[in-house]
Order: structure tokens, then C-alpha cells, then sequence
């Protein structure tokens, strides 16, 4: 008997040993060529410049070549809809944003793909959150102050955004539908153009990502009245949080690395192994940061979840305030 138990656990040691060896092997084949990377946006943006270091990394790690390839254009949809087309064998993958793996459901009738259906998630890279920022003559020092204002003021307050169904656009709806606060959305063509007009006092506040605002709030040519991440942004540590002031606004520009379905399970357990690898380091947070990205990472688990929760809140605020970009 006790030859026969030491036979069996021989034989399934042997089998361990094999099973694991094909699975090293299944992921040891990948990659034998370059990997291109898809950036939605167009070269020299923040979302650019994350996907150029983290192929940076991954060309480092696996020694093949991982090459970013700009398709921009319609919020982002063309690059992820192209990912979402091509083979799923690991040599194309996407950097892509909340914009196109959530948002842009709700915005665009035809979607060109259906980002839940046709993508594997693979990891959360990072976020960029939202500051409302306000003309620094406007009497209101936090958010409390600024919605009181803007429901007693006859016409409401004008908040400039960085264009039609951008997050700062979403975020103003947002915080509008939870108020009651007579607050009109203005839409811009960038950040730029934006901040210049709350600047100006043309509008009397600006809802845009914080690292565009940064040097003029603390310039003191903007008043910060609060950022709309979970916690407090390194880069202005003395801006409170929506939360902190009591309104429940959260609005991020999230970016993540994403995959056509049917991506093997190998080759994305090791790229969010890596991903993760790359954004807990010193050097991955140090560069990150530079850019005004606060770090995610996590599983790919949390990134599908992400995507679906993001998806059908911003949805009902879309249907809501009746936006649309047809």
C-alpha cells in the first residue's frame, strides 16, 4: 500500500509538473514579435504619454518591441474600436480611457463596439481627477458656498467645460441633478479655452481633469474649490474632495490597458503582472505623476467591474440631463 501511495503522489507530481510547464510554455511563446499598443488620442496628451512609458517597460521586460500607434478621433472610439476588431493573439493591444470603456456608450448612437462584449480587460493604469476651480472674484470658498450661489443667483452660474459630453461636462450635470443648483454647462474645445474664459470671469467657473489647472490655481488666477476623486490629489493636497464637503461626486479620466476578446489567459495574466509591477514602483509612480496620474492598478476583475459600474452611472446622468452627441 504504501508503494502505491508513493506511486500515486509521484504520479501526480508528474502531472503538476507538466500542467505547469504548458502553461509557462503557453505564455513563454508570447511575445515573439513586436506588440503594437493603440493610443485613442492623439501624440503628446497624457493618455499618449502613459501608454509610451508603459511600453517603454514592457519592451524592457519581454525584449520584444511594444510600439504605440496613435488612431484618434471620436472620443477616443476609433483606437479602442480598432483593438476591439483585431486578432486576439496579443500582438495588438490598447491603452484606452474611461471615455471609450464607459462613458461614450451613453453618448454615441451607433458604438461601434460594445466595450463589456468585445474587449478582454487586462489592468487599471491610473486616474486623473476633475477640479472645479472658479474666477477668484466669485464669493464662494468651497463647494457649499458655490452651489448655494448657484441656486440663488437669478440666471445660475456658468461652468466651462472641455467640450460636449467630456467627464467635466458629465461631472457639472452631475452635480447639478444632485443639488438642484441652477448650473449651465458651457462647452469648450479643450481645456485650454476653457480655463482661459473662468479665468477671464467670462464664465464664472471651470469643471476640467486638474493637471491642465494646476498652475494657474496655484498661481491663485483660479479659485480650487474642490477635486472629485476619492481622496485628495497629491498635486494640491489643500483642495478637499467633493466627499469631504458632503456631495457625492466622483469623476476620473481613467486610462487601462485593454485587449480583443478571446485574449489568452496567459498573456493577460502577465501583462497585468507587469502593469501592476510598473505602476507600484518608485519609477512607475515618480513618472506617472509627473503627468498628474495618481496610480491604480488591480486586477482585471476590477477593471471589468470598474467599467460596468462607470458605464450605467454616467448613463442615467446622460439620460438625465438629455446629452447627446449625434
Amino acid at each position: 500500500m504504501r508503494r502505491h501511495a508513493i506511486a500515486r503522489g509521484l504520479a501526480m507530481a508528474a502531472g503538476l509538473w507538466v500542467m505547469l510547464q504548458g502553461a509557462a510554455h503557453a505564455q513563454g511563446d508570447w511575445p515573439t514579435k513586436p506588440v503594437r499598443i493603440i493610443a485613442s488620442f492623439a501624440p503628446g496628451g497624457s493618455s499618449d504619454l502613459v501608454a509610451r512609458q508603459i511600453a517603454l517597460h514592457l519592451s524592457a521586460r519581454y525584449g520584444q518591441s511594444f510600439i504605440v500607434e496613435n488612431r484618434v478621433g471620436a472620443g477616443g472610439n476609433i483606437g479602442v474600436d480598432f483593438v476591439a476588431k483585431a486578432a486576439p493573439d496579443g500582438y495588438t493591444l490598447g491603452l484606452a480611457t474611461s471615455g471609450p470603456l464607459a462613458n461614450n456608450k451613453s453618448l454615441y448612437n451607433p458604438m461601434p463596439f460594445d466595450a463589456q462584449k468585445d474587449l478582454t480587460p487586462i489592468a487599471l493604469v491610473g486616474e486623473i481627477p476633475l477640479v472645479i476651480a472658479v474666477n477668484p472674484g466669485l464669493k464662494a470658498m468651497n463647494l457649499a458656498e458655490f452651489v448655494a450661489l448657484g441656486k440663488a443667483a437669478p440666471g445660475g452660474l456658468s461652468v466651462s467645460n472641455p467640450g460636449n459630453g467630456t467627464i467635466g461636462h458629465l461631472a457639472t450635470e452631475q452635480l447639478k441633478i444632485s443639488t438642484g443648483a441652477k448650473l449651465r454647462s458651457i462647452p469648450y474645445k479643450g481645456d485650454a479655452p476653457a480655463m482661459t474664459d473662468a479665468m477671464s470671469g467670462a464664465v464664472e467657473a471651470v469643471c476640467a481633469p486638474v493637471t491642465s489647472l494646476i498652475p494657474n490655481i496655484q498661481a491663485d488666477k483660479l479659485k480650487a474649490l474642490a477635486v472629485t476623486s476619492k481622496t485628495r490629489f497629491p498635486g494640491l493636497p489643500n483642495v478637499p474632495t467633493a466627499a469631504e464637503q458632503g456631495f457625492n461626486l466622483e469623476a476620473t479620466v481613467w486610462s487601462a490597458m485593454v485587449g480583443p476578446a478571446g485574449l489568452p489567459k496567459a498573456v493577460v495574466a502577465s501583462l497585468n503582472q507587469e502593469i501592476n509591477k510598473y505602476v507600484g514602483s518608485p519609477e512607475g509612480k515618480a513618472k506617472l505623476a509627473a503627468l498628474g496620474v495618481v496610480p491604480l492598478g488591480g486586477t482585471p476583475a476590477r477593471l471589468s467591474e470598474l467599467m460596468t459600474v462607470e458605464a450605467a452611472k454616467w448613463k442615467r446622468v446622460v439620460e438625465s440631463a438629455r446629452i447627446s452627441l449625434e
